[in-house]
């Protein structure tokens, strides 16, 4: 576990951070304020996964973060004056971790959290933060409930509906056209259907799904069943170890040849994991270093890698956070109330592009990616098919 560490990219560890009250702005204790009036000193807590099965996710996330901080605070590690200090806490991926965390920062005053790569945790986070009332930045963690689930929660990343509706953009019309769904019968297939029904249901498609039993080992009839229904798309939703086995199975089977078959491509490490089935596959993609072309990506790109790390899937969410959160401080001085309002349809230039934070839901509107796996010697590599715009897979505004 890390805490207390100065956001400035290469400075020592700080000495034990002087954190912001949870009610109001105010000077830390023994501290000054700025000229303008704001507090000198702001703590942000970050909770993510440093361990745990989503750690890799987490240190995407991670080290992009310092990079965003470094980068929209000119590497000074303040802003106006006021010094950004955070404490870092591993949730191991765990929503009871999570939460002893954050209870823990907010009762030493820190009033704005972010992080947090699995959903369940996000979820929980943010119960707490509305409660609280303190100000949530979720970061990779993809469900769709997070967004609008109070108004002290925002998104730095992605969510699954904007993963879906990319999807249906690999289909010049979805009017009238029939998608399956093939995915396991568990709660993550089953969740994958509802989305694609709602979401390309709602847009005229005809969904129906090829449901497979989480202990299967042989994939040919499900393949067989897919051939027989003639589906214009082919939305696969798929975890776990038998994912090799089930691509082997659709490209023996003539799936792939036959049909369109989209899944999303995720972070480096599963760029391998396709076999013969990988120039074949349709990709969606939130996010992969060769994609966006601007200078904030590449800003990006080269802070990571010089301080050793590797830009990957949810590199942007970590640095969008820290653009959020440097934002929040600037205009908010540290107030909650305030912070929320100055993020509320913030627009800004991130690594994927022009984002905006959507006022009525906080929801991250952005671009998705179309992408295929190309042989690079023996390995395979993500090569940008198309950009899609941030309009055309902007989620449904979440109900009040």
């Amino acid at each position: 576990m890390r805490v207390s560490k100065k956001l400035l990219l290469g400075s020592v560890v700080a000495t034990a951070a002087l954190a912001l009250a949870a009610c109001a702005p105010q000077t830390a204790p023994g501290g000054d304020a700025t000229d303008d009036g704001g507090p000198s000193e702001v703590t942000v807590g970050i909770v993510t996964s440093e361990t745990g099965p989503l750690a890799g996710y987490g240190k995407q996330y991670l080290d992009a973060f310092e990079a965003g901080l470094d980068y929209a605070t000119d590497g000074t590690g303040e802003i106006d004056g006021t010094t950004i200090n955070v404490e870092y806490r591993d949730d191991a991926g765990d929503p009871d971790k999570a939460v002893t965390a954050v209870k823990e920062l907010i009762g030493e005053g820190v009033n704005i959290i972010a992080g947090t790569a699995a959903s369940g945790v996000a979820l929980a986070v943010a119960e707490q933060a509305e409660q609280n009332q303190v100000l949530y930045i979720s970061g990779p963690a993809a469900a769709d409930a997070i967004t609008g689930i109070n108004e002290y929660t925002f998104r730095s990343g992605r969510q699954s509906s904007q993963d879906v509706a990319t999807a249906g953009t690999f289909l010049d019309d979805i009017e009238g056209r029939t998608i399956t769904v093939f995915a396991q019968d568990n709660a993550f297939g089953q969740g994958n259907v509802a989305a694609v029904d709602a979401i390309l249901g709602g847009q005229g498609a005809t969904v129906n799904s090829v449901l497979v039993a989480e202990d299967a080992t042989e994939f040919t009839p499900f393949a067989q069943q897919i051939l027989t229904s003639e589906p214009d798309l082919v939305f696969v939703a798929w975890a776990g170890a038998t994912s090799g086995a089930m691509w082997q199975a659709l490209s023996q089977q003539g799936v792939l040849d036959e049909i369109p078959v989209v899944t999303g491509l995720g972070d480096s490490a599963t760029f391998g994991a396709y076999g013969e089935a990988s120039e074949k596959i349709n990709f969606l993609n939130h996010y992969f270093p060769g994609a966006p072309d601007n200078e904030v990506n590449t800003a990006m790109v080269e802070a990571i890698e010089a301080a050793g790390g590797t830009p990957d899937l949810f590199s942007p969410d970590g640095f969008n956070a820290a653009i959020m959160v440097v934002h929040a401080i600037q205009e908010g001085a540290g107030d909650v109330d305030a912070m929320v309002a100055a993020l509320e349809g913030f627009e800004f230039e991130g690594p994927k592009g022009m984002m905006t934070v959507r006022a009525s839901d906080h929801a991250l509107v952005q671009e998705m990616y179309q992408v295929k796996l190309v042989a690079d010697g023996s390995a395979f590599v993500p090569e940008l098919v198309d950009t899609v715009s941030a309009e055309d897979v902007a989620p449904a505004e979440a109900a009040e």
